[in-house]
């Protein structure tokens, strides 16, 4: 569900790790390639930063030594999308309480005038 350029682009900034070529220059997308993009894409989807992601695959690349510097930048964008859903969630309570209590707000309204 990606284009073309968006693929480029995330390979260009880093944020999936550089794809292998044919000898003709054209991009092979293999099942690793494919595996970075489709986290990339479910990360960005869950509104995770470009640049949180390129220092994530940064740290990934440099080896097994940044375990730990990249389970703290997952677990930090986990709390922030955890605070995100809470206050989603609170939007869509008072949507749905609004809607629900819609007719009655808009009775009273003509009631008052």
């Amino acid at each position: 569900g990606l284009t073309q350029d968006t693929l480029r682009y995330y390979e260009r900034i880093g944020l999936i790790p550089p794809v292998k070529r044919k000898s003709s220059g054209i991009r092979e997308y293999d099942d690793y390639s494919c595996n970075w993009i489709e986290f990339v894409h479910c990360m960005r989807k869950a509104g995770i930063p470009v640049e949180v992601l390129v220092e994530y695959v940064q740290l990934y690349q440099m080896g097994t030594g940044t375990k730990e510097a990249r389970k703290e930048l997952l677990r930090e964008e986990f709390r922030r999308l955890e605070t995100r859903i809470a206050e989603l969630q609170a939007v869509k309570e008072r949507l749905a309480y609004k809607l629900d209590h819609y007719d009655e707000m808009d009775n009273s309204l003509t009631n008052a005038k």
